[in-house]
């Protein structure tokens, strides 16, 4: 596993001039960055602050949650915890010094209040770093978002045994939240989507009281999170279906279209692939089949990366919009789809580890 420290050395030496330390804040809700840097799984840290130094890491901790700041960091040798007794406390290690930010946790109002608080000579945003840095997974978290897909996947495998003509979109998300939990998950890596019918044409739709019937699409976006790392996988099933009807003949036919389009774009990902050419091969397999029946009906990115957030890293992501090596040991979702307004969509989501001759989905 790759140290905390090493991490450290990496955000303050890399790009980012003569930073003296980085200051991570949370608010009301823990930061990625947070999380990555201390590796805790426990624990609120509200208004924490944690130092990133070159030589390690002090959390000033309060009162409430010093004990817990102190048997989580058992597993972080690169950490000190101070109980601190007076924000003043912070000043010595940052008045009249450059301190590193992340603007993408902390809102305008929380910044004004930090340097008021710390009195640094300069702050710079080093959230972009945060981003660079995070797109490469080192063993462990490699293992953590193996795990957590092995939940979601289980998850999968059992709740078609669930679905029940008259259910509710609803309904099915509640139960496999439920069978996630059962199986491992800490908490779900994002708000389960589950469509019905011809709401799965809607890529982002969240279950409704929509009733569920007969020779219709179930589409399945869920993700489990296990560990602070999380999976994000799709899956599209027909239900009920009516083999003799045309309506499941065109179902059908989407689903092998875009289950092909996936395995093509796993088939172009590795080590030293562009990022935008990845999309362009599943995209132009989907525009061009049936002499373009399906033309323009996939209507977003082919994937995103995925890592501690479910969406880990802005800097890269396999889109058209986007012109990058992908490198070893990076993990993008590979959900190709295709959309029908007023009848339905189908979407294939797996997580795929990039290596040096290939990827493999986890």
């Amino acid at each position: 596993m790759e140290t905390y420290k090493k991490r450290m050395g990496r955000l303050l030496y890399a790009g980012n001039g003569n930073i003296d330390s980085i200051l991570l804040f949370n608010e009301k809700n823990k930061s990625s960055n947070f999380l990555y840097m201390t590796g805790f799984t426990s624990g609120l840290f509200e208004d924490t602050p944690l130092l990133l130094q070159k030589k390690g890491m002090i959390l000033f901790s309060n009162s409430l949650e010093y004990e817990t700041a102190i048997e989580q960091s058992r597993g972080n040798p690169d950490i000190e915890v101070k109980n601190m007794k007076s924000k003043e406390e912070i000043l010595r290690y940052t008045k009249g010094k450059v301190i590193g930010f992340d603007g993408d946790s902390i809102s305008i109002n929380t910044f004004k209040r930090l340097r008021k608080l710390i009195k640094p000579k300069e702050m710079r945003d080093v959230s972009e770093s945060f981003g660079e840095l995070r797109l490469v997974k080192d063993e462990n978290e490699i293992s953590l978002i193996k795990k957590a897909n092995s939940i979601v996947k289980r998850t999968f495998s059992e709740v078609e045994k669930y679905f029940v003509v008259g259910m509710t979109e609803k309904d099915l998300a509640a139960k496999f939240n439920n069978l996630m939990m059962r199986y491992g998950a800490d908490e779900t890596s994002f708000e389960t989507i589950v469509c019905f019918g011809k709401n799965s044409a809607l890529p982002h739709h969240f279950p409704d009281n929509t009733r569920l019937r007969k020779n219709e699409f179930i589409l399945i976006d869920a993700g489990a999170k296990y560990k602070n790392y999380c999976s994000d996988v799709t899956r599209t099933f027909i239900f009920k279906p009516d083999i003799e009807s045309a309506r499941y003949k065109r179902m059908s036919e989407m689903l092998e279209v875009v289950k092909e389009a996936q395995k093509i774009a796993l088939s172009k990902a590795r080590d030293g692939a562009f990022s935008d050419s990845i999309h362009k091969a599943a995209e132009d397999y989907i525009n061009s089949y049936g002499n373009g029946r399906y033309n323009g009906k996939f209507i977003h990115s082919l994937g995103h990366s995925i890592g501690i957030d479910v969406h880990d890293s802005s800097a890269m992501g396999l889109s058209n919009r986007i012109h990058k090596k992908i490198g070893e040991n990076m993990v993008f979702s590979d959900e190709p789809g295709i959309y029908i307004n007023g009848f339905g969509g189908v979407r294939i989501e797996d997580d795929m580890l990039i290596t040096k001759n290939g990827a493999v989905f986890l």
